[in-house]
């Protein structure tokens, strides 16, 4: 195991352009931390400058406290899953998993016992002797892991691992994969655009949007402080609700329509962030007065889309209400959970009351 350092790391492929700004990331030795952000982030670029897959125009990234920006690939004691399997299909699932131990010519006595050993805890003991072809794709996603397990690599690198796996896989995969980090303690670090898996398996989240690193933190830390609209709308689903206001004394205007109470705001114009689970129903008069467009009952939680001067809202609702399209109900906030941004830079607004009011 090893921690990586990554520091003002830049990707250029014209020469002009950066496609990686200066990233920074400290990722702790036996930590899980995913790269996640919109197509087009950077994400996965740097996680193959981290494989060195991809050449570093600037900065450093060290593995074990060792600067890896030159060392090949085969010796930067990283292993990598793929989005795709990429199995040998006329290979057993043993000499898949063995087959970069046989390149690196190990005694077949120690790769046997690595494969062994792997296919135990990935529980594909019984399926060694088939081919990919006689697997499901969530086993095969297991063998591409067992693959990476029996080089006891410093590292392992996973880039969007579950992405061709149905919903159902991918919530049981998830679940493998945190118990597969929690038993072998390897620094792991993981690229995905589905927030969710980032929540659910990471201790620490970097989310990046156009190559800029917007903000690093444990999953909890990114709902319930965003550094900025972005970092707010992307962590959470469904998204965070963002509503026009102006500040005052007497809380927060709505444009549409309303108010919601809030002390230590300031003045001027602020973009509100509300949680859909943070809205409340209250009786007429009171909040802010909405239309409902759609009802979305789950049997756990009902979600209500309304509609505020023209905006969309969604209310997230632990009670079965009776409400339909067209109704006209009352929400406000819960306390403590109403977000104030800037309106021209998205900057989360720190006001009197603390980081989240």
């Amino acid at each position: 195991m090893a921690s990586v350092e990554i520091q003002e790391v830049r990707k250029s492929y014209d020469g002009k352009t950066d496609t990686i700004q200066g990233a920074s990331i400290e990722v702790v030795d036996g930590s899980f931390v995913a790269l996640v952000g919109p197509s087009g982030c950077g994400k996965s670029t740097l996680l193959r400058m981290i494989a060195g897959l991809e050449e570093i125009t600037g900065g450093t990234i060290r593995i074990g406290g060792k600067v890896i920006n030159d060392v090949e690939p085969k010796n930067r004691d990283i292993a990598m899953v793929f989005q795709n399997y990429a199995l040998y299909p006329h290979m057993t699932i043993a000499e898949n998993m063995g087959f970069s131990l046989r390149l690196a010519s190990h005694p077949k006595s120690e790769i046997a016992k690595r494969v062994t050993d792997a296919a135990r805890i990935l529980g594909l003991e019984d399926y060694l002797k088939r081919y990919p072809r006689q697997l499901s794709g969530g086993q095969r996603q297991r063998v591409a892991m067992g693959r990476a397990i029996v080089r006891n690599p410093q590292v392992f690198l996973f880039d969007e691992p579950l992405s061709n796996l149905d919903a159902k896989l991918r919530v049981q995969m998830r679940a493998e994969l945190k118990a597969l980090h929690a038993r072998l303690g390897t620094t792991t670090i993981y690229v995905t655009h589905d927030q969710i898996e980032a929540m659910t398996m990471a201790d620490k989240i970097v989310v990046m949007r156009d190559g800029v690193v917007e903000q690093v933190g444990s999953p909890l830390d990114l709902y319930d402080a965003p550094a900025n609209v972005f970092v707010a709308g992307f962590i959470g689903s469904p998204a965070m609700n963002f509503l026009d206001a102006a500040a005052g004394p007497d809380g927060l205007s709505i444009a549409g329509g309303g108010t919601l109470p809030l002390a230590g705001a300031g003045t001027g114009t602020v973009t509100v962030g509300v949680r859909p689970e943070h809205l409340v129903m209250v009786a007429p008069g009171e909040g802010i007065a909405v239309e409902v467009l759609t009802v979305e009952p789950t049997g756990l939680d009902t979600f209500v889309q309304a509609s505020l001067g023209g905006q969309v809202i969604t209310a997230q609702f632990r009670d079965r209400i009776a409400v339909a399209p067209g109704d006209r109900i009352a929400l406000t906030t819960a306390p403590g959970h109403v977000h104030l941004f800037e309106t021209g830079t998205g900057r989360r607004i720190e006001t009197a009351e603390g980081a989240s009011v």
